[in-house]
């Protein structure tokens, strides 16, 4: 079952991974830009906790997560990956498309902030299952010595997403407010619907990994996925919730991080260009963290990755406080665009190499959301730590950091899996044989034969 190269699956796996995290990262970005910017006012007129309450609803998403890693990963683990992938799919981009014909407070009062949550609460559900799902199908279908290249387009979609609603919100942040305030802000939301399309189109015509497929033939999926997933791999969901707080400096720097900027006196379309200079950039090195990952392993990476975020933390809201634009531009994007873009780029691969195809999906997925919900609700604790001034910005920089030690350490608690074949992977360690021994092992066969054959 050990592959050597890639294939046409191993592409559209790929692709729909790609296409997949970028609709679910379109209308992450493009929520959380709402809530620092519109949603104050179109949905918590008047209130003196408007900020605070529009950073709830985005973080509200985070409490359906798990629910959506549950559901969605039992149907992935018991019935096949691509069905629960297109179900995630169209919950996401559906939720997304009503929140743009949502009426505001001024048309239907109070209802309108609750029909905003529970547009938000399926994106939450959805999102629950989408990564996890997207990662090991990729993986799966992926060359073993290549795994994590490939499933840095994951996030490399994830990426490509955030840049977009970013270029995308540019100029409607920058609308009069008659127009921005009433219909304005709307259109980035009904646009949605394209990304959604295309990558419908490219995922239903997927293949279910053979890997998957040999546990299937061989009547060994789980009866209850979550039960066999915690019975059997509950070391590894901890390990991935505890890593998975490498989370947090995405959501404040989207959220809190704008919302900060502006109260700076910087100018919310500048603020805005400096996230698509650091997404442009992030773009760049996910993929050449992916190869060197496949070279020297996942924990380096990811290791230097978090620590270098948390440093980097304190010069960005450094920069931010003392006004200085310039630096403003390097810190955001040596710290979410180098740094945290290699957390970013190999944890598809890290978190999915540590649990079998019988449980892989769920368990992952579970591990992932657990931890993303104190990320979804990093920026309202950065609101409460400030006490009311956003100028008081350290309480917040020590947070993060603090999230990202735990995450180093957690990665350094984990199993280096690079060099291990697929079929191994999620095994104790005694069953492991690395892909250099296989290598090894194959030659000397191949020497031995080469020896017997006659006249040699």
């Amino acid at each position: 079952m050990t592959k050597t190269g890639a294939t046409a699956q191993t592409r559209k796996a790929a692709l729909s991974a790609f296409l997949g995290g970028a609709l679910e990262y379109y209308d992450f970005v493009l929520f959380a830009s709402a809530a620092a910017i519109i949603f104050p006012v179109v949905f918590f007129p008047g209130s003196e906790a408007a900020t605070l309450m529009s950073f709830a609803t985005f973080g509200v998403a985070y409490l359906a997560r798990p629910l959506g890693a549950v559901v969605i990963g039992h149907f992935g683990d018991k019935f096949g990956r691509k069905n629960a992938l297109l179900a995630t799919l169209l919950i996401m981009g559906l939720a997304t498309f009503v929140i743009g014909l949502l009426p505001s407070y001024d048309q239907i009062g109070p209802l309108a902030p609750l029909l905003l949550v529970a547009m938000r609460l399926l994106q939450g559900f959805s999102a629950g299952g989408e990564v996890a799902g997207a990662s090991s199908l990729t993986i799966e279908h992926s060359p073993d010595r290549s795994r994590a290249f490939w499933g840095s387009w994951t996030v490399e979609g994830v990426g490509a997403g955030m840049l977009l609603a970013t270029l995308v919100f540019i100029p409607v942040a920058a609308m009069p407010d008659e127009i921005l305030f009433t219909w304005g802000w709307r259109l980035p939301f009904l646009a949605s619907i394209v990304v959604l399309l295309i990558a419908f189109f490219v995922r239903r015509t997927l293949e279910e990994p053979e890997v998957f497929e040999h546990v299937k033939q061989k009547g060994e999926t789980a009866k209850v996925p979550l039960f066999d997933a915690f019975r059997t791999s509950w070391k590894g969901i901890g390990r991935v919730a505890l890593a998975t707080l490498y989370f947090v400096p995405d959501s404040i720097m989207n959220v809190f991080g704008i919302a900060f900027a502006i109260s700076m006196g910087i100018d919310r379309t500048t603020v805005l260009w400096s996230a698509v200079v650091t997404q442009i950039l992030a773009l760049l090195v996910r993929p050449s963290a992916g190869l060197l990952a496949d070279r020297i392993g996942r924990r380096p990476v990811f290791v230097i990755g978090a620590l270098g975020t948390a440093g980097m933390t304190f010069g960005f809201f450094s920069a931010v406080s003392a006004g200085n634009i310039p630096l403003m531009f390097v810190t955001n994007a040596l710290m979410v665009g180098l740094f945290l873009a290699l957390c970013g780029a190999i944890y598809p691969a890290f978190y999915a190499e540590m649990f079998t195809a019988r449980v892989r999906y769920t368990s992952m997925a579970v591990g992932l959301q657990i931890g993303s919900v104190v990320s979804g609700f990093a920026p309202s604790i950065a609101t409460v730590l400030t006490r009311g001034d956003l100028t008081n910005w350290v309480p917040v920089a020590c947070m993060v950091a603090g999230a990202l030690i735990i995450a180093a350490i957690a990665a350094l608690t984990a199993r280096e899996t690079f060099r291990t074949p697929l079929e191994e992977l999620g095994l104790p360690s005694t069953h492991h044989q690395s892909l250099n021994d296989v290598t090894e092992d194959q030659d000397a066969s191949a020497v031995r034969t080469v020896s017997a054959e006659p006249g040699r």
